[in-house]
């Protein structure tokens, strides 16, 4: 903290068996502290599909199209491939138009409008059409793919997104703040994101005093505590129970946790990882990881049932090379305290 200048830290360690083994703050961070988690979201949103997927209300291997009139933009992607950075869109990274700037995409950094008309224009836009490639053929991380799998929930289930995550999360794992909106409401956090900055938008203060918005961030909007994450971390160790609340079913987790890019289509992201649903999956160190652009970094290692989550206000930067020197650390301590 004292050498790059950060306002505060927090850290979340949970255990299969045992729950919560380490939780502290450091700075201005205390439990209650509630801060936007950018793509540590992504996780999140694509438990909501999954939770959809098992009702039958949703298949995530058949077309958009399927459940949406304007699926017919692109008639044969699938949510699964949304979900994986394979639907072929332009995205945030992968692919040589790939910007955060693109211009028929930027209704997902809007807070007006809603998830459904910003979904409509995203598929249906002809301005795509020179720079989208066949589904399954590429890695393309993040972007208004995921505006799409907000979109496609909310007509699958008749709910808006917010309903939906009080529904498969909040209520059944009695979380005390975990919500969703466009953060760049603010005019100041989205030029900076255009311009290609990286800070935390602290002009906004606390997530929930921003006003609600029927078109949220859904790869990147969400907000909450340490502890409440923290209890989605130990739910997906647990197959995918909160106490003795069903939220996803083993199988689910599973799927969402497994490389599917590698298996697929032969695809690695930039630095050779798989990618799951919503996971970075490190295939050497069988560790899958969910980091944010504000330096919130999760992590499990699912075959040692433990994982942990830190939460810095800084940047992807900062938290990508703290989180690099507490896997081993946290490890071994792990490791230690079953002894």
């Amino acid at each position: 903290m004292g050498q790059h200048g950060l306002n505060g830290a927090g850290l979340i360690v949970v255990e299969q068996t045992d729950g919560v083994v380490y939780h502290q703050h450091w700075g201005e961070f205390t439990p209650d502290r509630v801060s936007f988690i950018a793509s540590s979201s992504k996780m999140v949103a694509a438990g909501v599909l999954m939770r959809l997927h098992e009702q039958g209300l949703l298949d995530i291997d058949a077309p958009v199209a399927d459940v949406v009139p304007w699926g017919s933009g692109n008639p044969t992607v699938t949510p699964v491939q949304l979900m994986s950075s394979s639907s072929g869109l332009v995205a945030l990274q992968g692919g040589s138009q790939a910007s955060v700037a693109y211009q028929p995409y930027l209704c997902q950094f809007l807070p007006t409008g809603t998830l459904q008309a910003c979904g409509g224009q995203i598929f249906t836009t002809p301005d795509d059409d020179a720079d989208v490639v066949q589904p399954d053929t590429e890695y393309r991380y993040g972007g208004a793919q995921w505006q799409v799998v907000g979109a496609v929930a909310e007509a699958a289930s008749g709910k808006s997104w917010a309903e939906l995550v009080d529904e498969v999360y909040v209520r059944p794992c009695g979380l005390d703040v975990l919500g969703f909106n466009n953060h760049f409401a603010d005019p100041g956090a989205l030029l900076t994101l255009l311009l290609g900055g990286l800070p935390y938008p602290r002009v906004l203060g606390d997530p929930r005093a921003l006003a609600d918005t029927a078109n949220p961030n859904i790869e990147g909007g969400g907000y909450t505590t340490t502890g409440d994450y923290g209890n989605l971390l130990l739910m997906h160790l647990r197959g995918g129970l909160c106490g003795e609340n069903r939220v996803l079913s083993a199988e689910s987790l599973v799927r969402m946790q497994s490389d599917r890019i590698g298996p697929t289509y032969g695809g690695s992201t930039d630095d050779g990882q798989g990618y799951g649903m919503g996971w970075f999956v490190n295939r050497a160190a069988g560790r899958i990881t969910d980091g944010g652009l504000y330096g919130t970094q999760p992590w499990l290692v699912p075959s040692e049932g433990y994982g942990a989550y830190l939460v810095l206000e800084a940047s992807n930067t900062h938290g990508n090379a703290l989180a690099g020197q507490l896997y081993g650390m946290v490890d071994v301590a792990v490791r230690e305290g079953r002894r």
